[in-house]
């Protein structure tokens, strides 16, 4: 469905003149900025584990075929870095990448003024630069590290199923229309 809207072009993949037919995917259509700020269009979804774009397409617009529709709307270019792994996933990636999976990560201390909800990455230490301990920093794990990277990608948008046909229409017809 995605790439049967894409333009077809003449390609001579060797050089010798030997031209095929095939599908221009260098095209390139992304959500406008004005769009992605109108909240009325979408919904928020948090990815349960093992869920997918499939999944979720299926599930949302009754066609696994719209898959590249949540893609597009989160700007998801690469499924595997970009989309939440599986529970088994998530284990073996992390035991793969840390020897301690316990180990500090870094240290974070609440914003205190402007939004104080927001926290700050402080580095590896807990100590100032006087060498004082700085007693309201909370150690982060690598675990806890790498959960929270998941529990952000985790939560999504979804384009209101009822705009659905529409933006697929206007979807073809930018992705025909764009320049080279």
């Amino acid at each position: 469905m995605y790439f049967s809207q894409f333009p077809v072009i003449a390609y001579d993949s060797v050089g010798n003149d030997d031209y095929k037919v095939v599908t221009h995917l260098l095209k390139r259509v992304a959500l406008g900025s004005k769009a992605k700020a109108v909240s009325s269009l979408f919904d928020t979804y948090d990815v349960r584990s093992g869920e997918t774009p499939e999944m979720i397409a299926h599930k949302y617009y009754g066609d696994a075929e719209y898959h590249w529709v949540i893609m597009l709307v989160n700007n998801i270019t690469d499924r595997y870095h970009q989309w939440p792994m599986n529970n088994r996933q998530f284990h073996a990636h992390i035991a793969d990448t840390y020897n301690n999976v316990d180990a500090t990560h870094h240290y974070e201390i609440y914003q205190t003024s402007g939004d104080t909800t927001v926290k700050i990455d402080i580095g590896l230490t807990n100590v100032d630069a006087d060498g004082n301990t700085i007693s309201d920093a909370v150690q982060i794990t690598n675990r806890e590290y790498e959960e929270e990277k998941q529990d952000q990608i985790r939560k999504i948008r979804l384009l209101d199923a009822t705009y659905l046909e529409q933006f697929v229409e206007e979807f073809g017809i930018l992705v025909k229309d764009t320049e080279d």
